[in-house]
C-alpha cells in the first residue's frame, strides 16, 4: 500500500522575495538556481508569480521569468502561479505563452489569476481598477480562443505562436474561481492557509459542477520542515513578519533573520497579525509533516500539492525542499 503523499505530486511556487542586504537581480538569480535544485529532488513543476512595484518582491515579469527557468533547467514543468489576466491583454498572454511552449515544448504551464495591483497607484499605473476582475471569464474565454484557433472576439486574428500548441491552464482560485475553473473545465488552484472549510466546499462544488473530462485539484500551502518542531516554526517567522509589516505601513520588507524579528517591539496591531499569520501553515519534523499532508490530501483529495515557502535562511528552505521530497517517495507507514 502507498501513503497519500507517494501518490501525490508536489510541485514548488517561488516569489523571488528578497532578503536583507541584497537586491532584486540576487533575488531573480536565486530563483533559477532553485528551479535547478527542485530539478534534481524530483519536484513535478516550478511556477513563479507576478507582484507589480511590490517591495521585497523580485517577480514582476512571470513570463520572462519562466523562460530563465526553462532555459536553466530540462525536465521539470515550469510556468506561472499566476499571470493575472487583469493586468494584459490576452492577445499578449497568449503569445508569451506561445513563445514559451514553442521553445520548451511539453514543459510549459499557464497559471491565470484574477488579482489585480497591490494598491490604487499601482492599478493606475498598470491602466485598471479593482472591478477590471470582474471581466476575467470574459478574458479567460478569448485567451483560451487564441490558443484553439477558434478566436471570436477578434475575427482573423492569431495568437502566433501559440495558435495549435497545448498550453494547458490552470485557474488560480480566489473568490469565485473554483466555479470558473468547473465551467471551463480547467485545473483548480486554490489556497490552503486558513479557512480549510470555505477551501473544501470550494474544492466540492468545483467536482460538482466540472464541465470537462477528469478535474484535477492542487492545494497550494507553506511546507516548513526541520530536525525539531521550534526549528520549524522559526522558519515561517521572516514571512509572518513581513505580512504583518504589510498590513501595517503598506509594503513588503526584505525578509530579515527570525532572531531579529523576535527581538522587535511591536505594536499591538502588528503582534496581532503576525501570531495570526504563523498560523495554518504544514509545519514539523519529518514526521510531524507526514502525518499533517496525509490528512490534507485526505480531506481535499488533493491531486497534487504546490508548496510555497518564504523564508530568510535559503539553506534552510532547501533543506526542508530535500527532506519533503524524501516523504513524497516515502512507503506508507506501518505500526510496529
Amino acid at each position: 500500500m502507498t501513503s497519500a503523499l507517494s501518490s501525490t505530486r508536489f510541485s514548488i511556487l517561488d516569489r523571488s522575495r528578497t532578503r536583507v542586504g541584497e537586491g532584486h537581480p540576487e533575488a531573480l538569480r536565486a530563483t533559477v538556481e532553485f528551479a535547478r535544485h527542485a530539478e534534481e529532488l524530483g519536484y513535478h513543476r516550478f511556477w513563479v508569480s507576478e507582484h507589480h512595484s511590490v517591495p521585497g518582491v523580485a517577480g514582476s515579469a512571470p513570463t520572462v521569468l519562466a523562460a530563465a527557468v526553462a532555459a536553466a533547467t530540462s525536465r521539470i514543468r515550469v510556468g506561472t502561479g499566476g499571470v493575472m489576466l487583469p493586468n494584459h491583454r490576452p492577445l499578449v498572454v497568449a503569445e508569451q505563452f506561445g513563445v514559451l511552449e514553442a521553445l520548451y515544448p511539453g514543459r510549459i504551464d499557464m497559471g491565470l489569476g484574477r488579482s489585480v495591483g497591490f494598491t490604487d497607484g499601482i492599478r493606475r499605473a498598470l491602466g485598471h481598477g479593482k472591478d477590471d476582475a470582474d471581466d476575467f471569464a470574459a478574458q479567460l474565454t478569448e485567451l483560451l480562443g487564441y490558443l484553439a484557433g477558434d478566436q471570436e472576439t477578434h475575427p482573423g486574428v492569431h495568437a502566433w505562436p501559440a495558435e495549435g500548441l497545448r498550453v494547458p491552464a490552470y485557474v488560480l482560485a480566489t473568490g469565485s474561481g473554483a466555479d470558473l475553473a468547473a465551467e471551463f473545465g480547467l485545473p483548480l488552484v486554490i489556497a490552503a492557509a486558513r479557512g480549510e472549510e470555505r477551501m473544501i466546499e470550494a474544492i466540492r462544488r468545483y467536482r460538482t459542477n466540472f464541465r470537462g473530462r477528469v478535474p484535477y485539484v492542487i492545494v497550494s500551502g507553506t511546507v516548513a520542515i526541520a530536525d525539531t518542531t521550534e526549528e520549524a516554526r522559526r522558519l515561517l517567522v521572516p514571512e509572518a513578519w513581513s505580512n504583518a509589516y504589510s498590513r501595517t505601513h503598506g509594503e513588503f520588507p526584505p525578509l530579515s533573520p527570525p532572531d531579529e524579528i523576535l527581538g522587535r517591539a511591536m505594536t499591538d496591531r502588528e503582534r496581532r497579525i503576525f501570531e495570526d499569520s504563523m498560523r495554518g501553515h504544514v509545519h514539523g519534523t519529518d514526521d510531524e509533516v507526514a502525518d499533517r499532508l496525509e490528512g490534507l490530501i485526505e480531506r481535499t483529495g488533493a491531486d497534487e500539492i504546490l508548496v510555497h515557502t518564504s523564508t530568510y535562511d535559503r539553506d534552510a528552505r532547501l533543506d526542508s525542499h530535500r527532506r519533503l521530497a524524501r516523504l513524497a517517495r516515502t512507503p506508507l507507514r506501518t505500526a510496529s
